[in-house]
């Protein structure tokens, strides 16, 4: 008989199977919004690791409609997961970058799709009031309801260099509205970002644990062609973390969470035609199976040094 291997990480799998019972499976979607840091509101130019195509699929571009994308989502991971429900995930640039109106048309679609159970939804901390949090909460009543607020770091030096145009104050705000409003919240976080040290990239998992938020999704800094990074790294004014530093980075990280916060991510997923440097980025698996590896090698655990505030 097969030894089962102890889960050393509350994954999104796991979380998804114990609500719904069943497998669910997310769905990129591209809803055509834009983002005040690249059309000028908060910023110029973006963050220096977003290039004109964002973290999306390009579908609103060629003029796919949201439940296009979402049949097509739904036919392959369905036929390749044995999936019957789906969360649309609004993932390209910042999906809260307009009117309530206009979100409640886009929410609606997606919801209208048979097989959707809820939204996930990435945007920017700034990029919330109260009358879109109200819409959101409507949905939460009636659906799994996910709002993925980039963070990246709780520095305000590290968002400056990396011209994200909010602080690290507006991520906190953002959470505890959205908390308040039983939206469950997911933060992104980047590790290996210029400039920050070991001991400030550990900080930012003590700050979003002691935030009582719901999820994280953990990345590496990774260059893509077309950003404000590439031009640094082929200056040589930024060195990319080795596949063995993100790795004992993850772990650390992953040690100071509490132990029912889902992490939903722990490795980045590079478009690979676009990707620069580093080429380990391309294994995702290879990277998630290593981190996995070393949590048994170290004997730890998620919440393992939740809340004990040292190194």
């Amino acid at each position: 008989m097969k030894k089962l291997t102890p889960r050393r990480y509350l994954d999104l799998n796991s979380f998804l199977r114990a609500r719904f019972r069943e497998r669910v499976q997310k769905i990129s979607v591209d809803a055509g919004l834009t983002c005040p840091n690249r059309d000028g509101t908060v910023g110029r130019g973006g963050c220096i690791y977003c290039n004109a195509r964002g973290a999306g699929t390009g579908a609103h571009g060629r003029g796919m409609s949201i439940t296009r994308q979402l049949q097509i989502g739904k036919k392959f991971l369905g036929r390749r997961y044995k999936a019957r429900k789906f969360i649309a995930y609004f993932q390209s640039f910042s999906n809260t970058y307009a009117s309530p109106e206009t979100l409640d048309k886009i929410y609606g679609e997606a919801l209208a799709v048979p097989g959707v159970v809820g939204l996930a939804i990435g945007t920017r901390p700034d990029c919330v009031d109260g009358g879109i949090l109200d819409l959101l909460a409507g949905y939460a009543r009636k659906c799994l309801v996910w709002m993925e607020y980039g963070l990246q770091s709780a520095h305000d030096a590290t968002l400056v260099r990396i011209n994200r145009g909010h602080s690290v104050a507006a991520f906190t705000r953002a959470a505890r509205r959205t908390r308040q409003r039983n939206i469950l919240v997911c933060a992104h976080v980047i590790l290996g970002l210029p400039g920050e040290t070991r001991e400030q990239m550990l900080a930012t998992a003590d700050y979003i644990a002691a935030l009582g938020i719901h999820s994280v999704k953990l990345h590496f800094l990774y260059v893509i062609k077309g950003t404000a990074l590439e031009g640094r790294y082929r200056a040589g004014r930024y060195r990319c973390l080795t596949q063995d530093q993100y790795v004992a980075l993850a772990c650390q990280f992953i040690e100071r969470l509490p132990p029912g916060m889902v992490i939903q991510r722990i490795t980045g997923d590079p478009h690979p035609e676009e990707l620069v440097a580093p080429p380990w980025a391309i294994g995702k698996s290879a990277t998630r199976n290593l981190i996995t590896e070393q949590l048994a090698l170290r004997n730890t655990w998620q919440g393992r040094r939740f809340g004990t505030g040292g190194w």
